[in-house]
């Protein structure tokens, strides 16, 4: 049986050929806890025909809506997934103000756990067997200092472009991919380097294991500024 659930968007990332978009619920008082809208498909990212508004409109952060959903999904550390009713459309009812988004920030001690790398990233993963132990995949955390960095990466003869958070939160340095469309797009004109950003809020996230190492990932799945990127 189909259940709505008014969810404040705090991320609307790039996920496979989709979007991961998560936010934390609305409640009469209050908020409540994480949610993470979620497709049958087998990388559970939703399709732009399944999480636009009824203007036709993506999501943006801090909107508020009403995400209609057929039952909890959780699957691993992704304790936050429910299960999107596909037939019915979401509906934009309002956006949350700058000024009341401190009141969502979590305050974990470490984002996860501290224990591997990649090539490119600081602290940006963990194995299977590591996120078998956790129990969340989702926080809004206001780092100490923070920075997009721009760079590049070339496969097959190709060269794009890459972007990373590059951050300190709770004394530990960490780099990890940003999967924020809107402030890739942002930050798209920039030549290769560090570009800090002041009072700066961040959703991360941690992904299913990922095919080609088997690790889990931390991500900065969006980034708050006043004003928006």
């Amino acid at each position: 049986m189909t259940y709505v659930k008014r969810i404040i968007c705090l991320a609307n990332s790039f996920k496979t050929n989709g979007r991961c978009i998560a936010g934390r619920e609305v409640l009469v008082q209050g908020y409540g806890g994480w949610i993470r809208p979620v497709s049958e498909r087998n990388t559970a990212e939703v399709s732009f025909s399944e999480y636009r508004h009824e203007d036709n409109q993506s999501p943006k952060l801090l909107d508020i809506m009403d995400v209609p959903l057929l039952k909890p999904d959780p699957k691993h550390h992704q304790t936050e997934n429910h299960l999107i009713d596909k037939s019915l459309r979401w509906v934009r009812v309002g956006e949350l103000p700058w000024g009341k988004l401190p009141q969502l920030r979590d305050r974990p001690v470490t984002l996860w756990i501290n224990s591997d790398h990649t090539y490119t990233g600081a602290f940006n993963c963990i194995s299977q067997a590591e996120a078998a132990t956790q129990h969340d995949s989702l926080a809004l955390i206001r780092p100490e200092t923070f920075a997009v960095e721009v760079g590049s990466s070339t496969r097959d003869g190709r060269t794009k472009k890459t972007y990373r958070g590059n951050f300190r939160y709770n004394g530990t340095y960490y780099s990890l991919s940003l999967t924020d469309p809107v402030a890739c797009e942002a930050f798209k004109p920039k030549d290769a380097g560090e570009y800090p950003l002041s009072d700066a809020y961040l959703c991360v996230s941690l992904t299913e294991p990922y095919d080609k190492d088997g690790r889990c990932h931390k991500l900065v799945a969006a980034i708050f500024t006043n004003p928006p990127l």
